[in-house]
């Protein structure tokens, strides 16, 4: 197998931060290569969200791969809060001006992706182990990897760092010269999958004195379901029955009654974390998606901000093939980590009001949580902001 020893910009990642990018960069004119240390397999074996904002939806048909989403897609115009047994339906294009949002599987958005660059013919190497960049400082960097057993050197002008939060990008960079800001949730979300319908049309946000619970959905047949838990649990633990009776415990009545239950085909605990890592540049080194930062799923902003940085850094290095000047590429770190903070801070805020901390003692915390819901659930003025954050705060 022959590998590419020179590209415009190498890009570590083949999620779908790394392909969106390599996919708008190759619409552009601009050369990429993409290194990925795990198989095309393992990558789509990933279960990841399924709630696409209309910027992120924009971004993929600029990208030439929304035909399936929009085909596929269930276009939601709002979902539910249930707090303690009441639901209150939050209308999100009535309270955004027509907004809505995409429900549309990540796994999915990665296979549009994949299936796109397979079919130009576009350089992928998966299975390239000790990947590493070099020489980012410079106007010349290269990223070296091993594949099959040989040691290659890929030169390049950019290299995107879009290789997740364990990823080998941001280790690299010098511990003096990024500052990271972290704070981790005491409990997790037990996700189970299952060839079931939906329990209702859109997403149910559950707040329950048992815990967080959350009804979503991949298509009108297969359905999501998460629940709050102990980081202590494991997956093992739980079977089928026990889960759907948890979840059952946690919802109000109605949908309780109309949960269709069966096996699960796939069943995993989520740790949670808000985590953010600035700057994003550093030299000709870019840091996006999960690289960059991390958010708690409740807000289903993690897919979306990796889709904001990408366009931000397709945008910077576009301008930087046209002139050579470095002055775009200077200010995607601004620009990207302005839009993250807001995600951040939203994403932080729904969590915090809809889960459980302190066990079973109610506390302060917990009053505070009934007196901001209380507050949201009454309040014309609150359930606007809710819907404008949920929906996205564009680019």
């Amino acid at each position: 197998m022959s590998l590419p020893t020179r590209t415009q910009v190498a890009i570590i990642g083949a999620g779908p931060a790394g392909l969106l990018l390599g996919q708008l960069l190759h619409r552009a004119g601009i050369d990429a290569v993409i290194l990925e240390q795990r198989s095309p397999d393992y990558v789509l074996s990933r279960i990841r969200a399924g709630v696409i904002e209309q910027t992120t939806a924009d971004q993929l048909a600029q990208a030439g791969v929304a035909e399936r989403m929009h085909r596929e897609g269930l276009i939601h115009h709002g979902f539910s809060l249930c707090v303690d047994g009441q639901r209150q339906r939050i209308d999100l294009s009535e309270r955004t001006g027509g907004q809505s949002v995409i429900v549309y599987g990540q796994t999915e958005i990665t296979r549009d992706l994949m299936a796109a660059r397979a079919a130009t013919g576009l350089p992928t190497v998966y299975e390239a182990s000790n990947v590493t960049p070099l020489d980012f400082d410079s106007p010349h960097p290269r990223v070296r990897f091993e594949k099959d057993g040989q040691t290659h050197e890929l030169a390049c002008d950019i290299i995107a760092g879009c290789d997740g939060f364990h990823g080998v990008c941001r280790a690299s960079v010098p511990a003096t010269a990024i500052q990271q800001y972290e704070k981790v949730y005491p409990f997790g979300w037990l996700g189970v999958l299952a060839d079931v319908p939906p329990v209702d049309d859109e997403l149910i946000y559950v707040r329950h004195a048992r815990g967080f619970a959350l009804c979503s959905m991949r298509s009108r047949t297969r359905s999501r379901y998460y629940l709050q838990c102990s980081l202590a649990d494991s997956p093992d633990a739980w079977s089928d029955d026990a889960f759907w009776a948890e979840l059952r415990r946690r919802l109000d009545p109605q949908a309780a009654a109309a949960l269709v239950t069966g096996p699960s085909i796939e069943k995993s605990i989520a740790p949670l974390r808000s985590f953010v890592a600035e700057p994003l540049r550093f030299g000709r080194l870019f840091l996006a998606g999960d690289a960059a930062h991390i958010v708690p799923p409740t807000g289903a902003k993690g897919l979306n901000l990796a889709a904001s940085d990408v366009g931000y850094l397709f945008e910077a290095i576009a301008g930087f093939a046209r002139s050579g000047q470095e002055d775009e590429l200077a200010h995607y770190s601004t620009r990207a980590l302005a839009r993250i903070w807001k995600a951040e801070r939203f994403s932080w805020w729904f969590t915090s009001l809809m889960h459980r901390f302190n066990g079973e003692a109610v506390g302060f915390d917990e009053k505070m949580q009934d007196a901001e819901l209380a507050y949201l659930m009454n309040s014309d003025a609150a359930q606007t902001v809710l819907a404008e954050n949920y929906v996205g705060l564009g680019l």
